[in-house]
């Protein structure tokens, strides 16, 4: 009864693989960039405020594109909990 729901679960749905990680695209490594150039400027100077945000908006790029098109409910779950996470830290 487990084994088939976690199946459903994990199964990337084209290749039939197990999937609970992939390789970066393109928004994510933008967002591990612009961490490194905020974390690098510091928060108190102006580009390192920026670039902070920048690398939120990469962030949430890439969950909302894990919602939208990832590859298993796990993907799915994971881009959706990020986004979540984004929310909360806005309305702080």
């Amino acid at each position: 009864m487990l084994r088939p729901a976690l199946d459903w679960f994990f199964r990337d749905r084209t290749s039939g693989r197990i999937v609970l990680a992939q390789w970066p695209n393109a928004p994510l490594w933008l967002f591990g960039l612009l961490q490194a150039v905020a974390w690098i400027a510091g928060l108190e100077g102006g580009a390192g405020r920026w670039a902070a945000l920048a690398s939120r908006v990469a962030l949430a790029v890439w969950a909302g594109d894990e919602v939208l098109r990832g590859v298993n409910p796990w993907r799915r779950c994971l881009g959706a909990a990020v986004l979540l996470w984004l929310a909360v830290g806005l309305a702080e």
